[in-house]
């Protein structure tokens, strides 16, 4: 682990839902760690993610979007959310600039507000908004006094992303690095297997259905010819949801497991053997293992 002359820091990635954070996230570490969908609220936990820039390792944390929670699940994230800014060096917050300020947005700048700790503002999807509109709402946000600096980016496409990059690193305070140089995210890898299953059930069910389903991966077992078997159990809440996870014939279980396998194939760099029974159970958002695995607060 590179010591001398090194820099090391943590940076929380905080926004309302769907602002891009998990896409940025992606494109700093240089690979796939996050869940990206287009569907919000999909981030549930904290996804640290490390990403090199020269003698500089910084540890970047996708925190759940900030919104007004309502159930105990949301109430955990949002408290994740908060929890994963307070503890970073930097805190990054994304807004998108297509969709302007929301209450959302308004929630975050009042909590940044109150900590009385300054943020930096990333305006995402900047290339979907005319260069006048661009620079009002940018104007508008600085006004708040809350944000030391502004940049505008694209998390797609990467433009803009290196200037941001380049200002974190040089705001890492010095210090051993607290990975390994090859580590690109601190997360369990039956956590990372099972965040691709629920990926890929959230593209495939679309808006057939809600956010009550979650994926765990029960075993796994790995192979004397480099090849391993993956268990998962896919959760669901009623009986209704299962036949829409299952589809007609078995179809869409057996999509979303094709493709579950062939990225953890990508990933692993082995050949993988996925198994995905999927059960009802109605109260499963009320389990307070299923918080502690996620890292979550049950009574947040």
């Amino acid at each position: 682990m590179v010591e001398a002359g090194t820099r090391c820091g943590v940076v929380a990635l905080v926004g309302p839902p769907n602002a891009g954070k998990s896409t940025l996230l992606n494109r700093m570490v240089g690979d796939k760690i996050s869940i990206v969908t287009h569907k919000v609220q999909t981030t549930r936990a904290q996804i640290r993610g490390i990403g090199l820039d020269g003698d500089c390792q910084i540890i970047f944390i996708d925190t759940p979007g900030i919104f007004a929670p309502k159930r105990r699940l949301e109430r955990a994230m949002v408290d994740a959310a908060w929890a994963g800014a307070g503890d970073a060096d930097v805190t990054v917050v994304l807004v998108d600039a297509a969709r302007g300020i929301d209450a959302d947005v308004e929630r975050i700048v009042e909590g940044r507000a109150r900590a009385g700790r300054q943020a930096v503002l990333a305006l995402n999807k900047v290339d979907l908004v005319p260069r006048e509109a661009l620079l009002a709402l940018a104007d508008r946000l600085n006004r708040t006094e809350v944000f030391s600096d502004i940049f505008m980016i694209s998390a797609l496409d990467g433009d803009g992303v290196t200037d941001l990059q380049a200002y974190l690193t040089k705001q890492m305070p010095q210090g051993p690095w607290l990975y390994p140089e090859d580590q690109i995210a601190d997360l369990p890898q039956r956590l990372l297997a099972a965040e691709v299953t629920r990926e890929k059930a959230f593209l495939n069910l679309h808006d057939e259905l809600p956010y009550e389903l979650t994926v765990e991966t029960e075993a796994w077992e790995d192979f004397k010819d480099g090849s391993v078997r993956i268990d998962q159990t896919l959760t669901v809440a009623r009986d209704s949801q299962k036949g829409i996870v299952l589809g007609r014939g078995g179809q869409t279980i057996k999509r979303i497991r094709s493709q579950a396998q062939a990225d953890l194939e990508r990933d692993l760099g082995k050949s993988v053997h996925l198994f995905i029974r999927v059960r009802v159970r109605s109260n499963w958002a009320e389990d307070p293992e299923q918080y502690r695995r996620w890292g979550l607060r049950f009574d947040a």
